[in-house]
């Protein structure tokens, strides 16, 4: 399996908006708990090493100037 860089969501919109609606009312920390809980499902979702290594450099890149 390869990471996919192509939109691959039917309804992005659609999940943006509940994933916003999820935040809504929290606390910073709570926030944050959210997004680490959310990302840990989707990372057993997807359950290929390599694919999760591949993803974690491409969210890092933007920042990896600051290390």
């Amino acid at each position: 399996m390869t990471m996919k860089t192509e939109l691959n969501l039917k309804n992005p919109d659609a999940f943006y908006e509940a994933w916003l609606d999820a935040h809504r009312g929290l606390a910073d920390d709570q926030s944050a708990q959210l997004n680490a809980r959310l990302v840990l499902l989707l990372a057993n979702q997807i359950g290929d090493d390599r694919v999760l290594a591949d993803c974690v450099a491409a969210a890092a890149k933007p920042f990896s100037h600051a290390r």
